[in-house]
């Protein structure tokens, strides 16, 4: 019958486990609106006697991006540059039109952001487009490709909004005219030079929680083809008395009953862990099977105390993560507590950081940020 027992506890164990080390693109949003105006600076060309002010006024940027995964995506925008002259140049007005296919890739998920914040994130872009210059010195308008490539940080305002900072680079090719509007003689390479500083927002589209700028794809998991089994084995090993008789006959055929009280060892044996979201207190949704394990087992044997161990991973410093542990225990006693179980049965332990499990591997980290229990 343990054996039974422990199969089960695997199982269910190995599943919780299982949601969060694997993920599902259902579970995010894909698509954003990104607008964001700033400033500017044309470098080069620009004719003798012509300036404009270092930075000077205006930028506007509006796109759509699309993620294929948390990683990578792609974006479609269109952008307005305007270009005038400083106090001490010779008087122009120059607009800068361009359209733009880029690549995305989000830095912050490629070199683990998660592993220090949930608030800052920063995507890197690259592309290519079609621009037109037009100004007040020439008619019509001068048609070129350009390569832009930019950084952009951001700052999590909420599940749908963000706040960002982009600084791109844009390079002109067969740029005919100078960014004053003089003409240019054979000018056919990748001559042209200018810089976009803004501020913007993104705002995320789609009916899910988060977007893919901010999703840990092993945090995020679509449970609901495992509920029917979840429950299931849950009810198993709940009705399995918490104490089993084990008949052993030695060889001097003296037959001796031993009570294993099985519940208590597999509890004991870190079988039920409760586990938490980097720097999070409250338990994830996928740990309350160890709960429900852990309290039915009190409410059967009301003589028992129950030691409550708090973990968290090896990121960030020792006193964080003693006071972070503690957090983390307090919660899950607090759940004990409003489930009736009286408090003087239940003892709060700050282990601190779990140095048992690798420091390095993210997924070993996941396992870390968790709680324990101890039968008494």
């Amino acid at each position: 019958m343990k054996k039974i027992v422990i199969t089960l506890a695997f199982a269910l164990g190995l599943i919780h486990v299982n949601a969060q080390t694997e993920g599902s693109a259902s579970t995010y949003n894909k698509w954003s609106v990104e607008l964001a105006g700033g400033l500017t600076k044309p470098q080069r060309p620009l004719s003798a006697g012509y300036t404009t002010a270092t930075p000077s006024p205006w930028v506007g940027d509006l796109g759509v991006r699309y993620m294929f995964n948390n990683k990578f995506g792609l974006k479609a925008d269109f952008g307005y540059n305007s270009f005038t002259a400083k106090n001490n140049s010779i008087d122009f007005d120059s607009r800068y039109y361009r359209v733009d296919l880029q690549a995305v890739a989000n830095l912050g998920r490629i070199m683990n952001f998660e592993t220090w914040t949930n608030t800052f994130g920063l995507l890197g872009h690259a592309g290519f487009g079609y621009a037109q210059l037009r100004s007040d010195n020439f008619k019509g308008a001068d048609e070129m490709g350009n390569f832009i490539a930019g950084v952009t940080g951001q700052i999590r305002l909420s599940n749908r909004v963000a706040l960002t900072g982009d600084f791109s680079t844009i390079l002109n090719a067969s740029q005919d005219r100078t960014f004053d509007g003089a003409y240019l003689d054979g000018n056919r390479g990748f001559s042209g030079l200018m810089f976009n500083g803004t501020v913007g927002l993104n705002i995320y589209l789609g009916k899910n929680t988060k977007h893919a700028d901010w999703t840990v794809i092993s945090e995020n998991v679509d449970l609901r083809a495992y509920d029917e089994k979840i429950a299931d084995l849950e009810n198993q090993i709940k009705n399995i008395p918490s104490k089993q008789v084990i008949v052993e006959k030695p060889i001097n055929n003296t037959v001796v009953n031993n009570d294993k009280d099985v519940v208590k060892e597999l509890i004991n044996d870190k079988y039920y862990s409760v586990y938490f979201d980097f720097n999070k207190a409250t338990p994830i949704e996928n740990s309350t099977a160890a709960i429900d394990v852990v309290l039915t087992y009190l409410r059967k044997n009301p003589s028992a105390s129950l030691d409550i161990i708090g973990y968290a991973d090896q990121v960030g410093k020792a006193e964080y993560n003693e006071k972070l542990s503690n957090h983390r225990a307090e919660n899950v006693k607090t759940i004990f507590e409003k489930a009736g179980i009286a408090s003087s049965r239940l003892n709060v332990i700050p282990a601190g950081a779990d140095t048992s499990i690798q420091k390095d591997s993210e997924e070993a980290r996941r396992l870390a940020r968790r709680v324990t229990f101890k039968v008494k």
